[in-house]
Order: structure tokens, then C-alpha cells, then sequence
């Protein structure tokens, strides 16, 4: 069961988004000015109002639409002004022609609209289709666990940006999990969480042992970058090192955690580099699973230990993990009141993997007012077996 992508805002009606139910509003309105302007009579001019419902048109409806609104909107204007006696004023035709002008404006900034709202779509769509090739859905099951995951982006026109997560199966029912957050934003971030996926899946495939794969995943990493040009490499019998870019990739850092299940599924070996802790919910408990020798962040380098320090803990059947990155505890409401994650999971132990997700996606987006000040990934898995 996985979720990705922004969240939806409110439902529109499908009536409302019709072409044809959009286009009504404005006669609509046109008409009831003008039945307003017969009721009130000579003392009351209110064909100037008229002016506005093309302009206002080009907010919502097609350039051709426009177009219709514009050309109704000229007899409307005769008819007030006949009501009021204003068809032989000298003022009658400057009224006639600003409503020509108003008119072609109008549909000219419907034109603008609607090419800017076709790349927007596109750019959704590219968006969309990234996001699927990165981010490629995990597995509803995978061994003895069960797994639901989601994603939000900050920017709700991105879709994507620099977290990630990804599953490998280890083979002999053994499984790793890997959650991790991009130092960044835009389009930079997403290219180095892609090398890091890339990088993540071929450490599966050659069975990289757990306690030396942050390593490895810092080395391909930082080659990555360097292939990219972020940063010459020095010339052969050199001793000077590789200046890095000022303002490159070379300077991003990925704070991660790995949690990989023994074959029995009764334990869990976590590395951190960086990252949040992953919590826990162990019967009654909600359990936050801090590294007893953090990991630095991929990215900075030889300067760690050749094999990292890792943390064993317990799993029962039914317990659920819950990993995530900072972007839901950094979330925060209208008082600027961080998200209390541990919290609020004490009162969603008994849920499963996607209930939970859900709960929890719901909640943060309400305490954050629905605007997400950073990307957010949740991944949970549990044990079922």
C-alpha cells in the first residue's frame, strides 16, 4: 500500500468544473444586471457593472468563452443604456468602445491563462512520471512484513523533491529499508537522492553488509557527484586535493537510515547517519530507537570509521517501525508548535501500516494548516509473521 504525491485540496464539484456551467455564470450575471438596471430605472446606472463580467471571465473560462461573454455583453450595454435614454449621449459610444477594448483584453489574458495553466499541467505531468520512476511504490508485503509508505512535497506544483525511500530483499527472507532526507531543494536535490537510490539498490544486489554500506553509499555517492563535474578530480600524481564547487552538489549531505530484518523477522539492525530516529510501536510502547553511535550524514567524505556502529533491537509479531524524515517533526501550527509525532502516535498503536499513514498524514496536515514547510516521507512497516 503505497501513497505518494502531493495531498489533494478540496473536492470541486463536477458541476462547477463544467465548461458549460462556467460559461452560464457570466450571462447569468449579465442578464441579472440587466434585468436590475430595468427595475431600478434612469436613476441607477449600473452599465458599467457589465464592463467587468468579461474581465472577470478571463479568470475562469476558455479564450473562446471569453469571446462569447464579450460579444453578449455589447447588446446588454444597449439595452441599459436605452432604459436610461443614454443611446443618443455623446458618452454612449466611448462606453460601446471600452467595451470593445475590455473585451479583446480580456480574451487575450484568457489566452495567456490557459497556455500557462497547458505547462503547468505539463510540467504536473513530468513531475508525476519522475516521481514514479524515483520513488517506485514499495511493495504492500515483502517477507514477514507488511509495508505502507506516502510522500508530500513542500511545493504542491513540484510533486517531488529530496527525500526518498526505498525496500530491497535481501534473499533468505532477510530485508532492508532505507529512508532518507537530501540537505537542499529543487531539482539538485532530486538527482542526488536519485544516485543515492541507484546506489542503495546496487548495494543490495552485491549483498553489502550493513555495518560498511553507509561507507559504500558515501563513496558512490560522492563519485557520482564528481562524474557530474561539481568539482574537477586532481591530476594523476597529484597531491593536492579536489577543490570543491563553492556552490555545487559536492556540498549536499544525505542524512539516512537503514533498518534491515533478520530472516526470522524477529530483529532489527539499524544504522543511522544523521537521521531521526525511527519509533517503534511495541505493543503499549511508542519507542524512539535512538543510535547509540550516530553515523555522520552520507556525503561528507572519509570522515568515518570504515564500518559503522549498529543497533539491534527486538521486533514481535504485530509491532509496527515507523520511519520517516524531519519534515514531520519540523511541522508546525499556526503557534509554532513543532508536531508532536510521539504523541500522537500513542493513540494509533493498534492500527495497521496504511491506517496508519493515513491517520497520520491527515493529522500533520491539519496541524500544519495544510502548507508543509519541507518534504515529508513516512514509511511504516510491521511485522505480521
Amino acid at each position: 500500500m503505497a501513497r505518494s504525491g502531493t495531498t489533494d485540496g478540496p473536492r470541486v464539484p463536477g458541476l462547477v468544473r463544467s465548461p458549460a456551467a462556467r460559461l452560464a455564470a457570466p450571462l447569468l450575471l449579465l442578464v441579472l444586471l440587466v434585468v436590475i438596471d430595468e427595475a431600478a430605472g434612469p436613476q441607477i446606472r449600473i452599465g458599467g457593472l457589465m464592463l467587468a463580467v468579461p474581465a472577470l471571465s478571463a479568470v475562469f473560462l476558455s479564450p473562446r468563452a471569453v469571446v462569447v461573454v464579450a460579444l453578449v455583453t455589447l447588446p446588454c450595454l444597449v439595452i441599459a443604456a436605452d432604459s436610461n435614454n443614454q443611446l443618443d449621449s455623446v458618452n454612449f459610444p466611448v462606453t460601446l468602445s471600452t467595451s470593445v477594448l475590455i473585451g479583446v483584453a480580456s480574451v487575450l489574458a484568457a489566452r495567456v491563462r490557459a497556455r500557462r495553466e497547458r505547462e503547468l499541467a505539463q510540467a504536473r505531468w513530468v513531475a508525476g512520471v519522475a516521481q514514479r520512476t524515483l520513488l517506485r511504490p514499495l511493495p504492500q508485503r515483502l517477507g514477514r512484513f507488511a509495508i505502507a509508505s506516502t510522500y508530500m512535497a513542500a511545493d504542491r506544483e513540484a510533486a517531488i523533491g529530496g527525500d526518498l525511500y526505498a525496500t530491497a530483499d535481501l534473499g533468505g527472507g532477510r530485508i532492508r529499508v532505507l529512508v532518507g532526507d537530501v540537505q537542499g531543494k529543487g531539482m539538485a536535490a532530486v538527482e542526488v537522492a536519485s544516485m543515492l537510490l541507484g546506489a542503495f539498490r546496487r548495494a543490495a544486489r552485491q549483498h553489502v553488509p550493513l555495518p560498511v554500506l553507509p561507507r559504500y553509499l558515501d563513496r558512490n555517492l560522492r563519485e557520482d557527484l564528481t562524474d557530474l563535474g561539481s568539482a574537477p578530480p586532481p591530476p594523476p600524481g597529484s597531491t593536492a586535493p579536489a577543490a570543491p564547487a563553492s556552490d555545487g552538489p559536492l556540498e549536499r549531505f544525505v542524512t539516512a537510515v537503514v533498518v534491515e530484518a533478520a530472516a526470522g523477522g524477529d530483529s532489527l539492525d539499524i544504522v543511522n547517519c544523521g537521521h531521526p530516529p525511527p519509533i517503534l510501536l511495541h505493543r503499549d510502547q511508542v519507542v524512539a530507537l535512538d543510535a547509540g553511535q550516530p553515523a555522520l550524514p552520507l556525503g561528507l567524505g572519509d570522515l568515518g570509521p570504515e564500518e559503522e556502529q549498529v543497533d539491534r533491537h527486538e521486533l514481535a509479531v504485530g509491532d509496527v517501525l515507523l520511519l520517516y524524515t524531519d519534515g514531520v517533526i519540523e511541522a508546525r501550527d499556526d503557534d509554532g508548535a513543532f508536531y508532536p509525532l510521539t504523541e500522537r502516535l500513542a493513540g494509533w498503536l493498534r492500527l495497521p501500516p496504511g491506517e496508519l499513514i493515513d491517520v497520520l498524514t491527515a493529522d500533520l496536515l491539519h496541524h500544519a494548516g495544510r502548507r508543509l514547510g519541507d518534504d515529508v516521507a513516512i514509511v511504516a512497516v510491521q511485522r505480521v509473521s
